[in-house]
């Protein structure tokens, strides 16, 4: 299978005529299918579409890798460009998310992060949303991760992301986040949200579950940047030895984990900001 895979939203912009914003979102085109991977905040999608000459109403399917702002912010405006159109998400994806922020004369306080958007009113603009928990083909070489076990021991994420539950605050379970897996004749082409399972459980749930332990492709979120630091080098080594030939990260991957990533992946590393194109 060939694809294309064209960023829409993310942080950054690197030509006149783009918008930035805080958030991602990707425009995936195999021949057959054309399918958006998360929205944005909303801010920049229509334009940016416009500018790069990607028309969401070619999009057949949604896919939503987790229920955060910047991710799905921009379901309203695709849906008004789009109309009616199929949604894959975890069930999780509209629970509430806070993350802790500084709090005036000291401490911390919680800051909604969630999705901004009330399901029912989603549903009257044409989101028809399709469950999913588990690794899924969604179109032919095309699949979703589903529920990502966490198995290494060095990718603990922020405990700054909880969720409410009984009268406390307690880490968020990331159960929703998603990415999507593409089979190529190169090996797989993998897209990431923000990676809260972190990004080597993902891959190394990919290649099991698709029987190819070739990653020719990674683009997208990688949160290192809200990780910890100690993270940074065993994700380093583990992404050494997967022999990937382009690393293109984005959004929440931070400027000095970008800094180092670079610097350690040279020519197999690019920086996928807005209008970044990868094609295999």
């Amino acid at each position: 299978m060939e694809c294309r895979i064209t960023v829409l939203c993310e942080n950054t912009v690197t030509a006149p005529g783009f918008l930035g914003e805080h958030g991602f979102s990707a425009y995936i085109e195999t021949g057959g299918d054309t399918i958006l991977f998360d929205t944005g905040q909303g801010f920049s999608l229509v334009q940016n579409s416009l500018r790069l000459q990607k028309d969401l109403k070619r999009v057949s399917q949604l896919v939503l890798s987790h229920g955060h702002y910047d991710h799905t912010g921009g379901l309203i405006p695709f849906l008004g460009a789009r109309g009616p159109c199929r949604v894959a998400a975890h069930p999780d994806v509209f629970s509430e998310r806070f993350v802790m922020m500084p709090a005036p004369g000291g401490g911390e306080r919680p800051m909604s992060i969630g999705m901004p958007w009330p399901r029912a009113w989603l549903a009257t603009r044409g989101a028809q949303f399709e469950w999913h928990r588990d690794f899924t083909e969604i179109a032919p070489g095309v699949f979703i991760t589903g529920e990502v076990p966490r198995k290494t021991l060095f990718e603990l994420g922020s405990p700054r992301f909880v969720v409410a539950r009984d009268g406390g605050w307690e880490p968020d379970p990331f159960l929703d986040d998603f990415s999507m897996i593409l089979k190529t004749s190169r090996g797989l082409v993998v897209v990431l949200g923000c990676a809260h399972a972190g990004v080597v459980n993902i891959l190394n749930h990919a290649m099991e579950k698709t029987g190819d332990r070739r990653i020719h492709a990674v683009l997208g979120g990688t949160h290192l940047g809200l990780s910890p630091d100690p993270q940074l080098d065993p994700t380093i080594r583990a992404l050494k030895d997967l022999d990937i030939q382009v690393l293109a990260v984005s959004h929440c991957t931070g400027q000095k984990p970008v800094a180092r990533l670079a610097a350690e992946f040279g020519g197999r590393f690019a920086f996928g900001s807005v209008g970044f194109a990868l094609e295999v």
